[in-house]
Formats: structure tokens, sequence, C-alpha cells
């Protein structure tokens, strides 16, 4: 089977490693050689187009939800590293693509695809001196070297945890060790970036929602936790999809909508400046799917509105609906010249004034429904 062939079969089969936006809705774009090719966002706000690809999918891991995982009778292929690179390298001088994603499968033991992902980084920034983006994923149980290793190459890494604790990660697999498969890795990952400046991009996980029964409160406190612990850039979260021909294949599907607000609760923690004992959760312990988790929050402290648009300091502002961290410096950097008078000048610096009304206040006056606050919510606890 030759070079593209391979890739249009291993670059769809990498759709299930996350790397750039939220989640199933994230766009994808198709070549004309049928090849996936994902837009991403960088850390700098920069857009580019990564070609995301498996090293392999030939897997010897049993993960109960994996399309790969080792008991599955489908066609296994795999790149070689000269032969990926040269690839990469035909579609970004093409301009096709401006950086690379490369997760893999493990095959013959995380130490022997590691060493075939890290050679091709390595093809790629010693051999073509491509100096753009490139993501690796680091495998489960990978060497400290080839951690290493990887952090001098990449821009990005990602260790994926898939679930929340060592207990509902056994429930999905029995081949990875939570803590030192999986965790340990992440802990070294920010031992070698404290010590020099690597991995400009930081590192990432990803959980699969709902395919350990395990709840959003878990989630998030173990996101919660990998950013203050391990320098943790940012989560993904990947609603569980059944695959037929595996062990969770009659397992319920988790709603689209779960894995969204899992995702607006994850930027109230890093970009809005929300503590995790801020987060509103349902009696189940789950983000409710019927609001937005700062909705949520603020329907639960209604002695904290309405806000006055013209002294609040960004992080109040930040609590309004409506308001995002953009709008809110905006509101600062306007203010500091002349004071607000209407909605219409908060719409044109980026507010949401549909939403944000009822919870402000300009100049001392309550803006339009500002009374129709809810003082309560049942379905919360």
């Amino acid at each position: 089977m030759d070079a593209i062939q391979k890739i249009q079969v291993l670059g769809e089969a990498a759709q299930y490693d996350i790397c750039a936006s939220c989640g199933k809705s994230a766009s994808r774009v198709r070549s004309s050689l049928g090849r996936w090719i994902y837009p991403a966002i960088l850390p700098d706000g920069r857009n580019v187009l990564l070609l995301k690809v498996l090293m392999t999918n030939t897997c010897e891991n049993d993960c109960f939800y994996c399309a790969n995982r080792c008991s599955r009778d489908f066609p296994r292929l795999s790149f070689r590293p000269e032969e990926l690179a040269e690839l990469f390298m035909s579609l970004y001088h093409n301009r096709r693509v401006q950086g690379l994603f490369l997760s893999s499968a493990i095959s013959r033991g995380s130490a022997a695809t590691m060493e075939k992902m890290i050679k091709t980084a390595e093809i790629l920034r010693l051999k073509h001196k491509f100096g753009g983006y490139i993501h690796l994923k680091i495998l489960p149980g990978a060497s400290f070297d080839y951690v290493q290793r990887a952090v001098e190459l990449a821009s990005r890494v990602s260790v994926n945890l898939e679930a929340p604790s060592k207990g509902r990660l056994l429930k999905i697999t029995s081949s990875k060790d939570f803590e030192n498969d999986l965790l340990l890795r992440m802990k070294w990952v920010k031992s070698l970036t404290s010590r020099k400046n690597f991995l400009p991009a930081g590192q990432t996980t990803q959980f699969v929602v709902g395919a350990a029964d395990e709840s959003d409160r878990e989630i998030l406190e173990t996101t919660d936790y990998l950013y203050r612990e391990v320098n943790l850039t940012r989560a993904y979260f990947s609603a569980f999809q059944p695959l037929k021909d595996t062990p969770l294949e009659e397992h319920p599907p988790t709603p689209l909508m779960r894995e969204h607000r899992l995702y607006q609760a994850d930027f109230l923690l890093r970009r809005y400046g929300f503590k995790f004992n801020e987060i509103v959760f349902d009696g189940r312990e789950n983000l409710p799917l019927d609001m937005d988790p700062k909705m949520a929050w603020v329907l639960k402290h209604p002695q904290e509105f309405p806000v006055e648009i013209n002294t609040a300091d960004r992080n109040t502002l930040l609590r309004v609906p409506g308001i995002g961290p953009k709008s809110a410096m905006r509101i600062i950097k306007a203010r500091a010249k002349n004071k607000f008078h209407t909605l219409d000048e908060l719409k044109e610096v980026g507010v949401v004034v549909k939403r944000a009304a009822p919870f402000i206040l300009i100049n001392g006056r309550p803006q339009e429904k500002s009374t129709q606050i809810p003082l309560k919510i049942p379905s919360l606890v």
C-alpha cells in the first residue's frame, strides 16, 4: 500500500485524538486526496491547518471504547518515519498543511512506537529544517528519555488520561495504569519544561466523556488539579460514542451537549477566573444541560447583581453573562476615555447585550428586564 493510501486511512483513524477545537463540533477539511486536515488555533491566536495522523493503527491494548483495540478485525497499517516525514513535507511545500499532529496506537510496545514517532519528528526538524508546529502524543508507559526527546522536538505534547481517576480508568481498560503510565509522564513534562525553554505550546490531555460513567464533577476536579499541579495548557473532552465490535457497543452514547458544557466550564476555570468550588453541579454531580455554567453560577448568586458597567473591575465583568475576556478588556479600555451610556455602545465592544442587560447598570440605571433575575433554580444544588 502506498503512502497516499496509508495517510487516507491513518488520517481518518486519528479523528479520535482531539487536538484543536471543541470536540465533535470541530470542522475538518478534506484535501483532494481525501486526507484529513484539521484547522487549529495555536496559543498565540494564529490559525493553522494540521495534518492529523496515526503512526500506526495496530494496537496491543484493549481499551473498551477504542476503534483500534487489539481484538477488532480490520486492516492494520503503519508508516515508516522517513515515509511520513517526506509525505508531510510534500503537503507543506504545496501549502496544504502548516503543522503536524502525530499520535499512534501502540505496536510492539510503547518504546518501539515512540521511537518511530520521535524519529519522524527528528527527520522533520533536523533534515528538513521544519520549524513549524508539531504536536506529539506521549504514549502510556513511555520512558523518561523518550518523553524528554519529545519535549525537545515538539511544540506541544499530550498525554491522554481518558478518565479522571484510577478507578474510572479501570472501567474502560486494563492496559493502562493511571498513576504510573499516564500521570507520572505529565509530571515529567512539567519538570522538563520548568528547567529549559521547551514546549512553547505546553501539554494537553483528553477525556472520553461518559465511557466510565464518571460525573462532570470528577472530570473537572481532575482537570483543575492538572492545571495547578502539572501546568496543563488545556483539556479536551470527547463525548463517548459506542462503536461496533467493542465491549461498550451497547453503552448509551454521551450527549454532545454534555461535552459542550464541559468546555464552557473549562473556559471558566482557564480564562474567567472561576475556582473549581464555584462551578455549579446538579444533584447527580453533573453540569446542567439546560443552561451554560456561567449562567448557573449567576442565578445562584443574585446578590452579586446588577453590576455597574462603568466601575466594575475585570473579574467582576467576567461574571456577567454576555461578557468575555476580550469584551471585558475593551470595556475597561474604552471607559478610561468615555463612560458608557447605552447598550448599543456596549454592543460595539463585543458584549452580547441580550444576555448582559438583566445583570448590569449603566450609570446607575437598570437595563431592560433587569428586575427579572430568578432568585433560585430548583434543579441545582
